[in-house]
């Protein structure tokens, strides 16, 4: 079986890693072109098309994927399937239709539920209980396509986006497995879609801001659900303050105020209970827990985010 890989990030590599450890032919592994990053604008490639060099893999990097040159590249090709994780790019319909065996996507939702470019995050800042992957046919609408199977898994109140990631990548792979070992058997199930579903927008510079106007959940959950990047963010005399880690506490107070500070935390009022930060990060400096924070405080008394 050739099997085209297409993915981008993190969450992709650890699936392309399971084909290449399995065995699998992967003729052509097409990833987005290398992008600046850091301070200094550095041109970097793509997690996938790191791995997948140092795996002995052709890589391709096309600025669209709706161009007669990518067309012919993946016809002559002749992939059995094309896998596709996390790649950033609409897919259009003259290449979902050219293998035999279809797209296929690993989608990090369990669908139709959080359809979009931004399923793990929005699921940790939601406060979902239970997350989990979908393995799909693509069609040409976002993340509509026939289900393959799903595989779940729990969020516990305390996961970050960043560790939900982690073991979603992992169960994404496991995903994969599953379902090229059904195509062996030729036993791959097709399932529509149904039930409610909800839309995962992308994460935008105004979701990072903790207003504290929020409940104590919603602001620990939104928190959580952008840690440990981008980072939720609140302000201390002007200047930004990213907050990494939290948990709800029990106080009262006017949203931003700060309640109580110790080396166990700082207590922020929300407009509904309070959030306890933990490990927070001053603009131009490095993560530090909060005894290391306070540590630095010129002052300490009656101080208050967002004021």
């Amino acid at each position: 079986m050739k099997i085209v890989f297409m993915g981008t990030p993190e969450f992709a590599k650890t699936a392309l890693e399971a084909l290449v450890q399995a065995g699998y032919e992967v003729p052509l592994v097409i990833t987005q072109p290398d992008k600046p990053k850091g301070r200094k604008y550095v041109m970097t490639p793509s997690e996938v098309k790191a791995y997948a060099l140092s795996a002995g893999l052709r890589v391709e990097t096309p600025n669209s994927m709706r161009t007669q040159e990518a067309e012919d590249m993946l016809r002559e090709v002749g992939a059995d399937v094309f896998v596709v994780a996390a790649y950033g790019k609409i897919l259009p319909k003259n290449i979902l239709d050219l293998p035999p065996m279809g797209c296929i996507c690993i989608h990090a939702s369990l669908l139709p539920a959080w359809r979009g470019a931004a399923p793990i995050q929005r699921a940790v800042m939601n406060g979902d209980k239970v997350g989990g992957v979908t393995m799909m046919y693509m069609d040409e609408g976002i993340d509509t396509g026939d289900i393959i199977l799903q595989k779940e898994l729990p969020i516990s109140h305390t996961m970050t986006a960043g560790e939900y990631h982690d073991e979603m990548a992992r169960l994404g792979a496991e995903a994969l497995m599953e379902y090229l070992e059904l195509t062996k058997k030729g036993e791959v199930p097709r399932v529509k879609q149904e039930g409610d579903t909800c839309y995962a927008e992308k994460i935008t510079g105004e979701d990072l801001y903790v207003s504290f106007e929020e409940t104590a959940e919603q602001t620990h959950n939104r928190i959580r659900g952008l840690a440990p990047v981008p980072s939720a963010y609140c302000t201390l005399e002007g200047k930004r303050v990213k907050l990494h880690e939290s948990r709800v506490g029990t106080g009262k107070g006017v949203p931003g105020e700060v309640l109580s500070a110790g080396k166990d935390g700082i207590e922020v009022a929300c407009k509904e209970g309070s959030v306890i930060i933990t490990a927070l990060q001053p603009e131009g400096k490095k993560r530090m827990d909060a005894a290391s924070f306070l540590n630095g405080l010129q002052n300490k008394e009656g101080f208050r985010f967002n004021g």
